[in-house]
């Protein structure tokens, strides 16, 4: 990429118009048009806050390392929309700055990283298991290695599909759509590491727990998965990083984990400490042999977050 590439953006010093955090903190919003010339979709908020600026692409990088730095006040976010080329979709990026967590005896340090505010919905994981992205006419002759097979039964389980989160998935499927959704965006995206997931659930949650709003347990999510961002947001601007689904992460070694809890545990149970390791019981009814490497027949708890690299 060229040093004179640039990002057309609008960062507005305004709390977020449509979902303001407690407190009316302030917000740093960037709409970004990627580098290479894909428009993204307009952004409506107060005009008469926004303050249009040209960044380039390595500005933005910088910037992502500073952050870390900057003396902002708490609870002051960046948030940047991206979207898939070529279709009506787009979704919201948080900057997580860098820093120290600590998991188990270890102490691990955390580079600044962009996280999804929500939970990956149906709308966009359709795009990728139902090969919306390629012709009709050739949708069968796409790789069945590259891209999910059917499901037996509704990937969904009956709980909502349009704009609910996505469920009843592997980590290995997760970890197949990143790939799948870097090569059509320009944007390096992967699965969340077990220190990236603490390390903002460490800033989203101060005290470790949530407030009932925040999260989705079995004390009041009455036994299904809610809409994403249909409660209330924590201090990072995030919904649901406790509750709802579990969140896939990519721990040391060869080690995945489910972090944060689901709709189907305990409130006591749904912490910022909180994980879970694949059980034999999550694809128990799967009538594969061997089992499938795409969907969890008995996880419908079973989902994840997008993590950004800039």
């Amino acid at each position: 990429m060229g040093g004179d590439a640039h990002l057309k953006t609008h960062v507005h010093f305004a709390e977020l118009a449509r979902h303001p955090l407690p407190g009316k903190a302030g917000w740093v919003q960037v709409q970004q048009q990627a580098c290479d010339g894909n428009r993204a979709p307009p952004f409506h908020a107060d005009q008469r806050s926004a303050h249009p600026m040209k960044l380039s692409c390595r500005a933005l990088v910088v910037l992502l390392m500073l952050m870390p730095r900057l003396a902002l006040p708490a609870q002051d976010v960046m948030v940047v929309r991206d979207s898939l080329p070529g279709m009506r979709l787009s979704w919201e990026m948080v900057l997580v700055p860098g820093g120290t967590v600590v998991l188990g005896t270890d102490t691990v340090h955390v580079e600044s990283f962009l996280i999804g505010r929500t939970e990956v919905p149906w709308d966009l994981y359709d795009v990728f298991y139902l090969r919306l992205d390629v012709p009709r006419a050739m949708r069968d002759s796409v790789d069945a290695r590259l891209r999910p097979s059917r499901p037996y039964g509704a990937p969904d389980r009956g709980y909502g599909h349009r704009g609910y989160p996505a469920i009843s998935l592997t980590y290995g499927a997760t970890t197949r759509f990143v790939t799948w959704l870097s090569e059509r965006s320009g944007h390096r995206y992967t699965v969340m590491t077990d220190a990236q997931w603490q390390r903002a659930a460490d800033l989203a949650f101060p005290g470790g727990r949530a407030a009932s709003a925040q999260a989705r347990t079995a004390d009041n999510a009455d036994g299904t998965t809610h809409p994403v961002g249909a409660g209330s947001a924590d201090a990072l601007g995030l919904y649901d990083l406790l509750g709802n689904v579990g969140e896939w992460v990519m721990g040391q070694g060869d080690s995945t984990w489910l972090r944060g809890g689901s709709f189907a545990d305990s409130a006591s149970a749904v912490h910022t400490r909180s994980r879970a390791s694949q059980q034999a019981t999550w694809n128990q009814t799967d009538p594969q042999i061997p089992k499938s490497r795409w969907w969890l027949s008995d996880g419908p708890f079973a989902g994840f977050r997008l993590v950004r690299i800039p």
